[in-house]
């Protein structure tokens, strides 16, 4: 293998994870290749939350000025009873957060950060992507690996030391990883959540009655039993990215599907009229069935392959962190690897190390975050005390560990 390609590392998806990756590596002197399914990047979803532990790394991979622009720093995450519409707590954002943390918590559309990614990695002449490739062998020997890919029916091949699978909730290289395997493949499991997203113009019809009931300039939840519903600005503010979640029978794979909105409609009972209207007039809605992967299983495997981001441990979104623990998943991996680059295997195990524990407090925390915030009766009675009774300092105390952290 010729030292150039001894030295390269080979990545599955071109997604948020995937290009985190690709720039963490190149910054680091390794020479990237990546190979993406689809024929042409397009970001899944809508909006995106980007708190202070995955902005930090942006700033540093040199992607934070080209996303500024089109994002939005929200001055508080408030959160409101869907009943009511009273607030039940406030937490500081905006500058005195960007003083607390370091970094500024932001909100954006995901094809504003996918772009401001592709922007930088275009800059970068040792990373090269291919797209309309899709991974069908990986063959591992002592000396390093190889991914085999066909590319519109033409085989294409790469070599390299490492093997980032990076390529989401269902991916291939997982799949790839197992052949072989003694244990269970690790799949994707759906969780019985859906998650219902709508974008609208702040301008128009539904983004006026969302002003009517939320704050513009903020990330807003509206609480109920077995429902609740974040809205926020995304698009220089010219758009509010809406998401439901409710729980649901299981559709199919994807990130725009379709669901019976009697599910929403039905989970939507008792809440005040004027937050069932902004549903209604910010319809139709699609739907997203929620997976999880069973965290677990090794994200490290044959010595040569890691698992980032949701191929590797994805998880349900009510911490807001799947972005920021891709990132912080890319960026770690990359300055292990360039700490004690020749030791591979011993790397990788560190790497693993590190950020297991930090992912399970992580989705523990959003774990926690559904039962509070769907809870019921005398439940979100209690709840409802104990947010009035935190002060906003001390809510954003309570986040120094997850928004505070530094790779």
């Amino acid at each position: 293998m010729a030292e150039a390609q001894s030295r390269q590392v080979i990545i599955a998806g071109a997604g948020i994870a995937g290009l985190t990756a690709a720039l963490a590596f190149a910054e680091r002197g390794y020479p990237v290749r990546i190979f993406e399914q689809a024929q042409r990047l397009e970001a899944a979803g809508a909006g995106i939350q980007l708190s202070p532990n995955a902005t930090r790394i942006l700033r540093e991979l040199g992607v934070l000025d080209a996303l500024l622009p089109n994002a939005v720093r929200p001055e508080a995450v408030v959160l409101k009873n869907a009943a009511t519409l009273g607030e039940l707590a406030r937490v500081p954002l905006g500058r005195a957060g960007e003083a607390r943390w370091g970094a500024p918590y932001l909100v954006a559309h995901r094809a504003d950060l996918q772009n401001a990614l592709m922007t930088r990695v275009a800059a970068m002449p040792d990373v090269h992507l291919t797209t309309g490739a899709r991974l069908g062998s990986v063959t591992i020997s002592s000396s390093g690996i190889t991914a085999a890919a066909d590319v519109g029916g033409r085989p294409v091949a790469a070599e390299g030391f490492l093997l980032v699978g990076a390529d989401g909730v269902w991916s291939s290289v997982r799949g790839l990883a197992d052949q072989g395997r003694k244990t269970k493949p690790a799949k994707s499991h759906f969780s019985g959540e859906l998650a219902w997203r709508a974008t609208v113009s702040a301008d128009g019809p539904a983004g006026q009655a969302f002003a009517e009931i939320g704050a513009p300039d903020c990330v807003t939840t509206f609480l109920h039993p077995g429902f609740h519903m974040v809205a926020y600005p995304v698009s220089k503010g010219s758009a509010i990215n809406l998401v439901a979640f409710t729980r649901g029978e299981r559709i199919a794979e994807g990130w725009s599907g379709h669901a019976d909105p009697a599910i929403l409609a039905g989970a939507m009972r008792r809440t005040a009229p004027a937050l069932a209207r902004l549903a209604a007039l910010a319809g139709p809605w699609a739907a997203w069935p929620v997976h999880t992967v069973d965290q677990k299983q090794p994200w490290v495997r044959s010595g040569r392959i890691a698992l980032v981001g949701d191929a590797a441990h994805a998880m349900t979104p009510f911490a807001a962190q799947g972005a920021a623990m891709a990132i912080e998943d890319a960026a770690t991996l990359a300055d292990v690897m360039a700490a004690s680059p020749a030791d591979l295997a011993g790397s990788l195990q560190i790497w693993e190390g590190l950020r297991r524990p930090r992912v399970v407090r992580v989705a523990r925390r959003g774990a926690l975050n559904r039962l509070a915030w769907h809870a019921w009766g005398p439940v979100a009675l209690a709840r409802n005390l104990f947010l009035k009774m935190r002060t906003p300092e001390k809510l954003a105390a309570d986040l120094d560990w997850l928004y505070g952290w530094r790779v």
